[in-house]
């Protein structure tokens, strides 16, 4: 009722339909942990395609297996990755330079900030007020050729263009490092006026060669490190993150797999982030005798990771041409490859479409590390492996869709990749959807509005062909009524919803009779 009824005539009142919308979440960023050229250390960076990964993490480089993974996941039709870079540098690892009392550094570690120049000159505005306070500094990475540039910045902490505080909300390249001088550096290289000040040597100081890419990365700094999971670093580094669905932890070089510690502790983590953990295989593993095999087979110590149904284990490697060794196969692990494939599937079918089969292809791969045959497939399937294989005219394939819960032994309802996730995505969705109903009076009012909401976002999944079923009495149902929701829950502050669906199973096995027929017997 409005408020105030002050005079005869017509009031208008607009009254809330109760409906509130429930969006689906995204189902495809991947999340990639591992070392990269360049870039922040243990902050999760949302790149979008590879050129942006280029920028922000200097792209392909040899010693990191993770760039060529990000690469592949591009490849494959992934479109959103999460990139969080963890670095074993000791110190800073950040190429430094002084330049007439500025000193600068690298903005994040490695040998690439080495290849930073730097100039300083006087060419400000003359109207302003604080003229003879200003100065121009100019960065050009000569690695990349990226040039940036900062007109009429301040030494000093007061000024409204302080060279830290621009710098650090505006370049990609450097920061400001102490001490901090009291007064305007002087210009640099001015016998170099009228030329090009960041390719002629006069023009330009170089910074030191002291930028360290630092060892190869481990357990250490990924997972098992003391502190990481306080201070958000390393997988934690994904809590400053809001939403991942998929999580790539490629090997910590081309010779080593990353250890037990990291592989329990990303399963353990994607299930409490309501997200799937892409395991890569280990690489002794060069025929399938050896994933059975007690030394360091799916149930060894050497393993670790036992059987969570938020990981899916793909076998074997990926043999793809390498650019940066003159086009020469090399082996790399398939989590990439694999993330960008449920990516596209995602993107063409839906979440609950198993990424498997001849559409899930693998895309400028040409050879497999190990050839399957049907029945070493058959060996391996049972198990909860996830085959790759090679097939005439349809090429490199995924040929498999079960959870590391998936053996048959096992018996369990989170057999299927495509059910695990297609649960995750109502699980997130209705968790984001649902927020507005805490502190709501709980009664009969809320939960008719609960029913009424949760039941059209099922319900489009239904329109979508998400569940089994020829109606959706048969596909899904909805409760939220004094049966879920008793006097105490209701006294306790508790509303209980509750949700089931039937889940679409993929047809793993398809078993196709044949009969010969008889003509007619004469009798």
């Amino acid at each position: 009722m409005p408020q105030a009824l002050t005079y005869p005539g017509v009031y208008i009142e607009e009254i809330s339909s109760g409906v509130r919308p429930i969006t689906g979440v995204s189902t495809s960023i991947t999340a990639f942990i591992g070392a990269t050229l360049r870039g922040p250390i243990d902050t999760p960076v949302r790149v979008q395609n590879f050129a942006e990964f280029e920028r922000n993490f200097g792209g392909l480089w040899r010693n990191s297996p993770l760039t060529y993974a990000v690469n592949q996941f591009f490849q494959h039709g992934g479109s959103d990755a999460l990139i969080v870079r963890v670095s074993n540098v000791p110190g800073t690892g950040k190429a430094t330079v002084g330049t007439e009392g500025l000193n600068l550094e690298a903005a994040s570690p490695g040998t690439w900030g080495n290849l930073l120049r730097v100039r300083v000159d006087h060419a400000t505005n003359p109207e302003l007020a604080t003229a003879e306070q200003l100065f121009n500094l100019t960065v050009r990475d000569m690695g990349t050729g990226t040039t940036e540039r900062f007109l009429n910045v301040s030494v000093l902490l007061a000024h409204r263009r302080f060279i830290g505080k621009v710098l650090e909300e505006e370049s990609k390249l450097v920061r400001l490092a102490d001490p901090i001088p009291a007064t305007r550096p002087n210009s640099t290289g001015e016998d170099g006026a009228g030329r090009d000040p960041l390719t002629v040597t006069p023009g330009s100081v170089p910074f030191n060669a002291d930028g360290s890419d630092g060892d190869t990365i481990g357990d250490e700094q990924v997972s098992s490190g003391a502190g990481l999971q306080a201070n958000k670093r390393g997988l934690w580094a994904l809590e400053k993150a809001d939403l991942f669905n998929l999580l790539c932890i490629p090997p910590f070089s081309f010779d080593e797999d990353i250890g037990v510690p990291t592989r329990v502790e990303a399963a353990k983590y994607c299930r409490d982030r309501r997200a799937l953990y892409i395991v890569d295989p280990l690489r002794v593993w060069d025929e399938p005798a050896d994933l059975r095999a007690e030394t360091n087979g799916l149930d060894s110590e050497e393993w670790g990771l036992g059987r969570s149904e938020n990981a899916a284990l793909y076998w074997p490697m990926l043999r793809i041409p390498d650019s940066l060794q003159q086009g020469r196969l090399a082996d790399f692990a398939p989590c990439g490859a694999v993330a960008g494939v449920m990516a596209r599937t995602d993107s063409q079918r839906g979440v609950w479409k198993a990424p498997a089969g001849i559409e899930a292809t693998l895309d400028g791969v040409p050879e497999l590390k190990i050839k399957l045959t049907d029945g070493e497939n058959g060996q391996l399937n049972p198990l909860g492996v996830n085959c790759l294989r090679a097939f005439p005219e349809i090429g490199r394939v995924v040929w498999g869709a079960r959870t590391l819960r998936g053996a048959d032994s096992l018996a369990s309802e989170w057999k299927y990749v495509s059910v695990r996730r297609l649960a995750l995505f109502i699980e997130e969705s209705l968790f984001r959807g649902t927020q507005w109903v805490v502190f709501e009076p709980n009664d009969e009012p809320l939960w008719s509005q609960i029913r009424l909401n949760i039941g059209s976002f099922m319900h489009t999944l239904f329109r979508q062909g998400a569940f089994q079923g020829k109606s959706t009495r048969e596909a899904y149902y909805v409760k939220c009524n004094s049966e879920t929701t008793t006097q105490n829950d209701i006294n306790l502050g508790i509303v209980n919803i509750e949700v089931g669906f039937l889940p679409l199973k993929p047809a793993e096995f398809v078993v196709i009779r044949i009969q010969q027929m008889t003509g007619d017997i004469p009798t």
